[in-house]
């Protein structure tokens, strides 16, 4: 897996101050992405588990964070990479919320077990495609009316998507 991107502070995806991770690779083309430079597998750099722990600590040491987002790209077609990141994540810095945004839906990532391991290691995902005939700018941390906040916990537990909240 390659990351295209970190940011150690960020207010645009997700609530509160957030790291931001920009997972590369997608496949999902979506017209009028506001990524599209992180579509190609290869961009940016590797994860590796040097950089894996840098961030971590960078994350950790960091108390005015909220929490963490995993964007692209799309962290869901690099599961096991991304879950084994979220699984230290939540071990080392158990306070912090994690956020992730795919163009796959809830209900898909569910019926894919590899998906869904990193999907219930999610506190919140932003789902679906981006679609520019759907754009709206006026909706909270997504881009098209489409897209849903998912409560993964709620979801799971009621098995059917439920959307979260913003308070």
């Amino acid at each position: 897996m390659n990351i295209c991107g970190y940011i150690p502070e960020s207010i645009n995806e997700g609530p509160g101050l957030r790291a931001v991770l920009f997972v590369s690779g997608c496949r999902h083309a979506c017209i009028g992405c506001f990524n599209a430079e992180s579509w190609n597998f290869a961009a940016g750099e590797p994860f590796t588990e040097e950089i894996a722990m840098g961030i971590l600590q960078d994350i950790k040491d960091n108390p005015l964070l909220d929490g963490v987002t995993l964007c692209g790209g799309d962290p869901f077609f690099s599961p096991e990479e991304c879950a084994a990141f979220v699984s230290k994540l939540k071990t080392a810095c158990p306070g912090k919320n994690v956020w992730a945004y795919t163009g796959f839906t809830f209900e898909a990532l569910m019926r894919q077990p590899r998906q869904r391991e990193l999907a219930i290691l999610c506190d919140v995902i932003v789902d679906g495609k981006f679609m520019l005939e759907q754009r709206d700018v006026s909706l909270p941390f997504r881009g098209s009316s489409n897209q849903r906040l998912i409560d993964v916990v709620a979801s799971v537990d009621r098995g059917v998507a439920v959307e979260f909240v913003l308070r």
